[in-house]
């Protein structure tokens, strides 16, 4: 399952395609599907196949959004005789990460049930857009405290610091790294976040800064700011609230930035990067910046130049507040399901890095995704390598002191 993101903070609703919902099947044989893969590739062919659809774009075009604009892609692939891939491609606008995790539930249920008689759970329609579902007040701000917020913001993006960038100028794709832990391991980080009082993005984001400051080999001394976005699902905070199952886009954003250097540690890091993301969100900036950083993307749209090396890169990670928990193995293997990602395409404005965690049957399995050739492979396999042994170090850490 797959979407595009145009937006990484809100899509305002004047910008999405459509409120309509198409479904377009394009079945590929197995002769389509092997002109698809590559031969000699590293990853599997799922893998290849995904990546492939996370970087077709029916939409690009489609500006002024016209009513005749699909939303959804459904397509299937022949990988052998008995093997075949079901990819969803979405617009972000209509199905964000949370809805898109109750599809595919849902789907999975129907499909258990034998599909008859049943029907997905809502009406299927998208409902407003997300500015005119914030409670009343919760986004009010004085003119001169958006003006500073902006200014902040601008400046702010000049002092950011990035992963080093492999190629500038060549068009970018989506690719895609995993980063997955043990059972065993999964525990010890999860009881670790228990015991600082955070959540797991705030790991996550600081075993991610620990790992970009190492990467570039600097003295232990020297500072770096780092970006970091953290994604949160507002349904239950809007007005009326709404379920999971209620298709749109409805996560806002709250951007902080971290000075670190290389004596930082993983806990004292995570405690920093979720105590800023708490208060910020405390403090309602999730609705109070929302604005801001929608009109801040377009401009890094419509002028890449404003971006470091015209990357578009306007923070080093994106992380959830809340991980996805799936424990469905067994309806999975009794349906012959062998595997499925979720994630979004990030080649346009966005992250570095892109993380969509997820919790498989006690084990952690992170879907990392990033532009390329603006980084390799090989680096950001590295940088995942290195947050899996920041992680495990960690979670000992944590063991060894109880």
């Amino acid at each position: 399952m797959s979407d595009q993101n145009p937006n990484p903070a809100s899509v305002p609703e004047s910008q999405c395609p459509t409120r309509r919902w198409n479904r377009v099947q394009l079945p590929f044989d197995l002769s389509s599907t092997a002109r698809i893969l590559q031969s000699h590739s590293t990853v599997t062919p799922f893998h290849q196949i995904l990546v492939h659809e996370l970087n077709q774009n029916a939409w690009r075009n489609s500006d002024p959004p016209s009513d005749d604009t699909d939303v959804f892609f459904a397509s299937t692939y022949a990988l052998s005789e008995s093997q075949w891939a079901l990819v969803l491609r979405l617009h972000t606008s209509a199905c964000d990460r949370a809805a898109a995790a109750a599809l595919l539930r849902e789907l999975l249920e129907l499909v258990g049930g034998g599909g008859t008689g049943r029907e997905l759970k809502g009406s299927g329609e998208v409902r407003l857009g997300i500015e005119d579902l914030i409670p009343n007040g919760k986004a009010n701000k004085p003119f001169w405290a958006r003006g500073v917020d902006m200014l902040g913001y601008s400046l702010n993006s000049f002092r950011l610091s990035n992963l080093e960038f492999k190629d500038v100028k060549l068009p970018r794709t989506t690719q895609m790294v995993k980063l997955r832990m043990n059972p065993q391991d999964t525990d010890k980080l999860l009881a670790g976040c228990k015991s600082k009082g955070i959540k797991l993005c705030g790991a996550l984001a600081a075993a991610g800064l620990i790992a970009a400051h190492a990467s570039k080999h600097l003295p232990d001394h020297q500072w770096e700011k780092y970006a970091v976005v953290t994604l949160l699902d507002c349904r239950s905070l809007l007005d009326p609230p709404l379920a999971a199952n209620d298709f749109g886009f409805y996560h806002s954003a709250i951007m902080n930035s971290h000075d670190i250097n290389g004596e930082n540690t993983l806990w004292e890091l995570a405690k920093r990067c979720y105590t800023a993301f708490a208060n910020a969100k405390n403090c309602n900036k999730h609705f109070t910046d929302m604005s801001d950083l929608n009109f801040l993307m377009c401009k890094a749209i419509e002028n890449p130049g404003l971006t470091t090396s015209s990357s578009m890169r306007t923070a080093f990670v994106s992380v959830f507040e809340d991980l996805v928990i799936d424990d469905s193995s067994e309806v999975h293997q009794e349906l012959g399901l062998e595997d499925y990602e979720g994630c979004s395409s990030v080649h346009g404005v966005g992250p570095s890095i892109a993380i969509f965690d997820c919790i498989r049957d006690g084990e952690l399995n992170c879907t990392c995704v990033y532009p390329s050739p603006l980084h390799s492979r090989e680096q950001m396999q590295d940088l995942m390598d290195h947050m899996k042994s920041i992680l495990v170090d960690g979670c000992n850490d944590v063991e060894s002191e109880s």
